[in-house]
């Protein structure tokens, strides 16, 4: 599964919104739409941001990941 899948299945979970994550995390919101659209690629410190915030292992991301 793709990350943004994994990204957008913990916002589901969490019942949380990419400006939750963005205002907690400082990233960008237009830094997920990227992520979304496939114009870039999340790079490992702004994982361990969302890992954390999610209270899961970065692994959760990297593992299975295209």
């Amino acid at each position: 599964m793709p990350i943004y899948e994994k990204f957008e299945a913990l916002l589901t979970k969490e019942n949380k919104k990419p400006s939750d994550v963005s205002t907690a995390t400082g990233i960008p919101a237009s830094t997920f739409t990227d992520w979304k659209k496939g114009k870039s690629c999340p790079k490992t410190d702004k994982l361990l941001k969302i890992a954390e915030f999610f209270n899961v292992s970065i692994e959760y991301f990297l593992e299975g990941s295209d």
